[in-house]
């Protein structure tokens, strides 16, 4: 794993806003440091930088002990421990992890290489995230979230991970509450901010989808003249986010007003297929081997972001056919016995996926076939809760899913 890129302790306290704390012995604070970052001590690696972050269960300074046992270097305290390494002294640090990914960002950006790439919206961001990752990699070094790192913690946990040579960081930005995605943007500034969707997803958390718009808003309203905003342009919710917006404004979709769009779309058990058309007249084939036909829209909103950044048509179509699966447990196809297939969609629910995956199960159902969907409750969703399980009730009963 990549580490920070070489930095004085000096120049990480100033970076966090933080105090060094001397040793018995003293600390040179001239000395540098350049492990990788982690909040969890079992996860660190010798030369380590150990945030120790208060959660909900525990208190991580109970395991600075823990980190300098696995070789920390350096500790990032609210207050002194008694371990033996240095420490530098925060307030807060969740906040020090944003304000430290941000310098590292900014002093890899000065120098004239870096570029980076943000998606959010309420469906789709880690599928769009790897589609990004596979399509870039193609000309260069990728730095990208593993799993879902896409929250205050995440975010800044991968934006660590880029050295001088990363040509590319792409991020994810998800959110529960209004200005979670406008304090990643001010951390990271992307060069292109990508807006899938806007839907009920954490639609009880925000207080109604209004204010998950304005949530998502946030993305581009930050952006600069400079910038490119990826916005939807079949979704009316984001396709108003233009108006909010100073960076220049690139449309995917399915709808012809789109400047990237997908057309001819058909789709089955082993992807969807359609053709990527380009708005300067450049078309090609694709195959999205990924499992549901609502995975188009990622792939569209990958390749106008990627175009944006002068990627060769050939390796945005090549990325986009390179991944077989979303993600682990989202509409994972795996082996059954006895003529059985299973489809695994299991790591997150809300109305807008539910729905997609309902109507992907009737679609590649073969008419002597049976369908059975096994279906858990929607969480945050707040007073909306009832009304939407029901309306998948009766999404599951028109399309006429078995069982």
């Amino acid at each position: 794993m990549a580490g920070l890129i070489r930095m004085s302790l000096a120049e990480i306290a100033q970076a966090v806003g933080g105090r060094l704390h001397a040793l018995p012995h003293g600390v040179d604070p001239r000395s540098s440091v350049d492990g990788a970052v982690q909040t969890d001590s079992r996860e660190i690696t010798p030369g380590g930088i150990f945030f120790a972050k208060r959660g909900e269960v525990t208190d991580g300074h109970l395991f600075a002990a823990a980190a300098a046992r696995q070789g920390a270097a350096l500790l990032i305290v609210e207050h002194p421990v008694e371990v033996a390494l240095p420490q530098i002294l925060v307030s807060d640090t969740v906040v020090a992890l944003g304000a430290l990914a941000h310098r590292v960002v900014e002093a890899v950006r000065s120098r004239g290489r870096l570029k980076v790439v943000a998606v959010t919206g309420s469906n789709g961001k880690t599928t769009t995230k790897n589609l990004l990752a596979q399509i870039l990699a193609r000309t260069g070094t990728v730095v990208a979230p593993q799993a879902s790192f896409n929250n205050s913690v995440g975010a800044p946990l991968t934006a660590l991970r880029i050295t001088e040579d990363t040509d590319f960081l792409v991020a994810e930005m998800g959110a529960s509450h209004i200005g979670d995605i406008s304090r990643l943007v001010a951390m990271e500034h992307p060069d292109v901010g990508i807006v899938l969707k806007v839907g009920m997803a954490h639609a009880g958390e925000f207080g109604g989808i209004e204010q998950t718009q304005k949530a998502k808003s946030e993305m581009v309203t930050d952006l600069t003249p400079a910038d490119v905003a990826v916005l939807n342009a079949d979704d009316p919710r984001v396709a108003a986010m233009a108006d909010l917006t100073r960076a220049s404004v690139r449309w995917f979709g399915r709808d012809s007003a789109a400047q990237t769009r997908a057309v001819d779309v058909t789709s089955g058990i082993d992807g969807s297929r359609f053709t990527l058309d380009l708005s300067d007249g450049r078309r090609a084939p694709v195959h999205l081997h990924v499992l549901g036909e609502h995975h188009v829209m990622n792939a569209v909103a990958a390749a106008a972001a990627c175009d944006a950044l002068g990627t060769p048509l050939d390796d945005i179509v090549a990325g986009i056919q390179s991944i077989t699966r979303a993600e682990r447990w989202r509409m994972e196809v795996l082996g059954g016995g006895r003529g059985v297939t299973i489809i695994n969609d299991a790591y997150n629910a809300s109305p807008e996926s539910m729905a997609a995956a309902l109507k992907t199960l009737a679609r590649v159902t073969p008419p002597e076939g049976r369908s059975v969907a096994v279906l858990g409750m929607m969480n945050e969703l707040g007073e909306y809760s009832d009304e939407e399980h029901d309306r998948i009730g009766l999404l599951a009963v028109r399309l006429g899913i078995d069982k």
